[in-house]
């Protein structure tokens, strides 16, 4: 008798590790397929900003092969499209060139454009 509640017993002590084991695993298993999706998320995100940075760098390559006039006609911040344009003339030959997200206004790409001043013809 000694022998089978003994059996008994242990048979209990290994179900109850067999248990504990399965919800180590389950745990386990579970955290991982939620990193997996968080992983997958931050593509996803960081895809799409790099498709979003591509197209306003494109737009930005065409903005600084504007003229003089060109840039003096588009002063100050207005929707291009999808993007905020913002062109400040700070000094008399430069031109700094924003391109910011029309929707959340976050600041994409600057750069800075040089035009020479007209000339004036000199009478002689």
């Amino acid at each position: 008798m000694r022998d089978s509640s003994l059996s008994i017993g242990r048979s209990g002590a290994v179900l109850l590790e067999v248990i504990i084991a399965m919800t180590i695993f389950a745990i386990a298993s579970t955290t991982t397929l939620v990193r997996a999706a968080q992983a997958r998320h931050v593509v996803v995100l960081a895809r799409a900003s790099e498709d979003r940075l591509n197209a306003a760098s494109a737009f930005l390559d065409h903005v600084v092969l504007w003229s003089r006039e060109d840039c003096d006609r588009h002063l100050g911040a207005h929707p291009q499209g999808r993007w905020l344009l913002d062109i400040e003339h700070p000094e008399a030959t430069l031109y700094t060139v924003t391109v910011l997200d029309g929707k959340s206004h976050e600041k994409l790409l600057n750069t800075v454009v040089y035009r020479d001043t007209p000339h004036t013809p000199i009478a002689y």
